[in-house]
């Protein structure tokens, strides 16, 4: 309804005028219409500001997403003229001259990493050639067999990074190349230990992390906390602390590989990290488990049956790429682990920590990490199936 048609329907008004001149009520008559009428134009202004703000919202949020991304992009391409590979997504993450670079090494005038906070999300690629050479002269302060104390504070917690191994050196440069900045800027005292199974059998994952624990302890009594990880798995956020806490902690929660998310609520595999004493409490990891598969979910009942519960980051800080491979030869799923995780109960307290049995070969300390070669047998042989 136009003004001049409220003009010609509404002739006088009831506030004014009254019913003496003979102006019908406001509950019945051309008054009525026109307060209606009112009432209806006040509630769609509303609306149309309410849709108004809700567009500008949109816009805001898709401006915010476009420079993420193309941030993200940025970083991607400023590899090319730049020679690490490491970028950080933040705008304050760059401190050497608009290389884009997390400041990996000192040798060409960048701050050294010692002295930067975390910066956050982090773009890892695996495409840039990678010799263990570049990766020393990027961590200057690491010393022999990995070794790594923060110059400028006395960490709580001294943290020893075991990863089981064997033919995995190419992962292995990689590996070194991103979690040495980043335990580095994490302000940890660290040791990186590779536990590399001798000969071709089949592969034991969990049996060589106890090997490692001990191993470690031996070099160094003092280390409380124990970060089991992966050789194939870079966190995506240096946010995610390698440290232990008061309950075992999993931060591989959100692989690439599962889409970002938790494959299921009691996945506990990839990365983990138990303190001494958590890590006694479960018996240490299963040695029964050989080949692919189960030693994790296996750790998980361990931990549940102790009392103990699953700390974990939160989802956007815990993301990790995988270097993609093929499955290795001789690390077939295993056909018993199925049976076996459903045992947990019944064997934890006589297969971990306190029944490993192995030898070791040799203990390498090289400039990055230790490496130490151990045999730890072979499996029983498993009755056919069928």
């Amino acid at each position: 309804m136009s003004q001049r048609d409220l003009e010609v329907t509404c002739p006088c008004s009831w506030e004014s005028m009254g019913p003496a001149a003979g102006c019908p009520g406001p509950l019945g008559g051309p008054v009525a219409a026109c307060g209606m009428s009112r009432l209806l134009g006040g509630t769609l202004e509303r609306v149309c500001k309410a849709v108004l703000l809700l567009c500008l919202l949109h816009f805001l949020v898709a401006v915010i997403l476009y420079f993420d991304v193309y941030a993200q992009h940025l970083a991607f391409f400023s590899r090319f003229s730049a020679r690490g590979p490491a970028r950080a997504l933040h705008p304050a993450a760059s401190s050497s001259g608009g290389r884009g670079l997390v400041s990996l090494g000192s040798d060409e005038g960048l701050i050294p990493a010692t002295v930067l906070p975390a910066v956050g999300r982090l773009l890892i690629e695996f495409t840039s050639p990678m010799p263990l050479e570049r990766v020393q002269r990027e961590n200057p302060g690491v010393l022999l067999g990995g070794r790594y104390t923060p110059p400028d504070c006395t960490p709580a917690q001294t943290v020893a990074v075991i990863i089981p191994f064997r033919h995995r050196e190419h992962h292995l440069r990689y590996w070194l190349h991103y979690l040495h900045p980043i335990l580095r800027r994490q302000r940890l005292r660290y040791g990186i230990y590779v536990i590399n199974q001798h000969g071709e059998d089949t592969f034991n994952r969990a049996k060589l992390l106890n090997v490692g624990f001990l191993e470690a302890l031996k070099e160094d009594a003092t280390y409380n906390c124990f970060i089991f990880s992966d050789v194939d798995l870079v966190p995506m956020d240096d946010r995610n602390l390698y440290r232990c806490g008061d309950q075992p902690r999993h931060f591989a929660i959100a692989m690439d590989k599962f889409g970002f998310r938790l494959p299921y609520a009691g996945y506990f595999g990839g990365v983990s990290g138990l303190n001494k004493s958590q890590f006694l409490r479960i018996n240490g990891f299963p040695n029964e488990y050989w080949g692919w598969g189960g030693e994790d979910d296996d750790i998980f009942n361990r931990i549940s049956l102790a009392g103990m519960k699953i700390s974990r980051p939160d989802v956007r800080i815990g993301r990790y790429r995988m270097i993609k491979h093929d499955r290795d030869k001789h690390n077939e799923p295993n056909p018993q682990r199925f049976t076996k995780i459903q045992n947990t109960k019944l064997t934890m307290k006589r297969d971990g920590i306190g029944s490993v049995r192995y030898q070791v070969l040799e203990v390498s300390r090289q400039p990055l990490f230790t490496n130490i070669t151990v045999d730890i047998g072979r499996p029983p042989s498993w009755p056919p199936r069928g």
